[in-house]
């Protein structure tokens, strides 16, 4: 019989796409700001990354005719995995207060980075994913092998790029450091 115990803790990170200038979003609109109230500091802001160029399943939504931009966001302080159902709640909620004629203008798909695989959450099932409660389910959406980042066969596009991967590895080089901190 395997004996129960706490799980790694883990880094709490968003990818955050908008319609047209992510950064008027982050520092303009208080959205950096929103963030940090409930996940705390922000310790690392990705380069812009191109999200339109994936799908344009957006641009009902969020406007036509326009660029959507996004970034990779990461949290300093490290947290439960156990937190994810309620990350996504209050992202939701984030999404909500920004939304205009109940159409988002901004996208916040949370998630955690584990050395191990990287796991975003949602409100939708599929095949795929493990209810986790609170109406959200889990995905693993990249593993770790052998010094790389592994896709999965359901693995979104733009988690498959090489621009997103190298993102990723500067999330997880700083995660390592926290972690080798906190167990230390």
């Amino acid at each position: 019989m395997g004996m129960t115990k706490a799980p790694n803790l883990v880094n709490y990170l968003a990818h955050i796409f908008t319609a047209g200038d992510s950064d008027l979003w982050l520092y303009k609109m208080s959205l950096k700001e929103l963030l940090e109230k409930h996940f705390g500091p922000i310790d690392y802001i990705s380069s812009l990354l191109d999200f339109q160029r994936f799908t344009n399943y957006y641009n009902e939504e969020m406007g036509k005719n326009i660029r959507i931009e996004s970034r990779l966001v990461s949290f300093k302080y490290l947290s439960s995995p156990g937190f994810l159902p309620d990350a996504k709640l209050i992202t939701n909620e984030i999404e909500n207060n920004f939304s205009v004629d109940g159409k988002r203008k901004v996208n916040i798909d949370i998630g955690y980075l584990h050395h191990t695989q990287f796991v975003l959450a949602s409100t939708k099932h599929w095949g795929n994913r493990i209810y986790i409660g609170k109406g959200i389910y889990a995905e693993i959406t990249l593993m770790y092998n052998f010094g790389q980042w592994e896709p999965l066969k359901y693995t979104y596009a733009n988690f498959k790029d090489p621009e997103y991967l190298n993102e990723l590895d500067a999330i997880r080089d700083i995660y390592l450091k926290k972690r080798k901190n906190y167990i230390s």
